[in-house]
């Protein structure tokens, strides 16, 4: 009896595992059901890659999610170590060679310290995160690929005459698309919360705009700053609904002299390093002028809040182009790394349309993104377009 009784259990439990493999979707499967790798490849955009690089084992979403962070993690390494190799021989190299390799260097740096963060993110827990920290994580794992897809393209625009660089790094640079692609899909898969049709929750925004004022939470030193800049053009700022945006400290650059700085760059040099949201922000305020420079906001950079005198009046503007020599990477006007994207507020000084800074020239891949989430400015641009690119999603 307790033979035909085990018999039974173990049909049973094949009966469950052979639907839950030949089922047309994923959809009603626990997160945490161990699966081959053929069957939770399915559901990333490359299946067969997928399936070559994931143990050849059952395992959950989690435990392949982690291995292919780390894989990432790994792979990366090695090519910013295949760079510097190329690098250390520069003297062999054209100077577009050098150029793109040195972009590569510091895209591939970056993506090592985002995978660092994912990696000890998906470390912490096998189960659905909050919204905001999923998104966070999705960000940077976007961010990879979009910094991944930058160095190819600088790869892939070099002469033949560039000598074995572009075919030594082509297929490395090949595979870790498809990596990248991979860990982002299976992170979606297993952390990202979604609702009842299965699509992936967005966190609320920070911040809903409508008529009024900005209402800033500011020391009274802080706010006298604050009110004398705005004060020179008599302007109403938004209101962020019945919220208070938190100022920790503010600077205000000017080009005449009469502010703390004459130039954006060297305010965003004196701002704190690796804030945290409960600090609250570091105002910058820029004064009406046209600043001819190349604004660049690296990762340490958190939680900055700029504000001009709006459309028209406070304006960057940058000239560098792909024609002139510069590489597309370093052409950009404004670059902002993308583990900044929801921590950088550009925000408007004036009445609808709300606009902070009137920015010209090209703005890098990273921020394009970003514009279109957090970003409250005037963009006017002119990007390099490459019809061979397939930027992933």
């Amino acid at each position: 009896m307790a033979s035909k009784l085990f018999s039974l259990v173990a049909f049973s439990s094949f009966l469950i595992i052979f639907n839950l493999l030949s089922s047309p979707s994923l959809a009603d499967v626990p997160l945490n059901t161990p699966l081959p790798p053929e069957t939770i490849c399915k559901s990333t955009p490359h299946p067969s890659y997928c399936i070559s690089v994931l143990p050849h084992k059952n395992a959950n979403v989690y435990d392949f999610g982690r291995f292919s962070v780390q894989h990432a993690l790994s792979q990366s390494h090695k090519l910013f170590d295949s760079i510097e190799k190329y690098l250390q021989t520069s003297s062999a190299l054209p100077q577009p060679a050098i150029q793109a390799l040195e972009d590569c260097k510091l895209l591939a740096l970056s993506n090592i310290d985002f995978l660092s963060s994912s990696l000890q993110t998906v470390n912490k827990t096998s189960g659905v995160l909050s919204s905001l920290a999923a998104d966070d994580s999705q960000t940077l794992l976007s961010a990879i690929l979009t910094n991944h897809q930058t160095c190819s393209d600088g790869i892939e625009s070099l002469p033949s005459s560039a000598g074995s660089a572009i075919s030594d790094l082509s297929v490395p640079i090949s595979n870790n698309t498809k990596l990248y692609s991979v860990s982002l899909s299976l992170f979606t898969k297993g952390w990202v919360p979604k609702d009842k049709s299965g699509v992936p929750k967005r966190p609320k925004r920070q911040f809903r705009f409508g008529k009024g004022r900005l209402n800033l939470k500011m020391s009274s030193h802080a706010r006298a700053i604050y009110d004398a800049a705005i004060n020179h053009r008599r302007r109403r700022l938004l209101q962020v609904g019945d919220e208070e945006v938190l100022v920790k400290d503010i600077v205000v650059v000017c080009q005449d002299g009469s502010g703390n700085f004459t130039t954006i760059n060297e305010a965003i040099a004196i701002a704190p390093n690796n804030s945290v949201a409960s600090d609250g922000y570091f105002l910058i305020y820029i004064t009406a002028g046209v600043y001819q420079e190349y604004v660049s906001i690296i990762s340490k950079k958190k939680y900055l809040l700029f504000i001009g005198d709006g459309i028209n009046q406070t304006i960057i503007t940058g000239n560098n182009s792909v024609g002139d020599g510069s590489t597309t990477f370093n052409s950009a006007t404004l670059v902002m790394e993308e583990s900044n994207l929801r921590r950088v507020l550009l925000l408007a000084a004036a009445f609808l349309p709300l606009v902070l800074l009137y920015i010209t020239g090209h703005i890098a891949s990273a921020t394009v993104q970003g514009t279109s989430t957090k970003h409250i400015c005037y963009l006017r641009v002119l990007q390099d377009l490459n019809p061979k690119r397939n930027r992933p999603q």
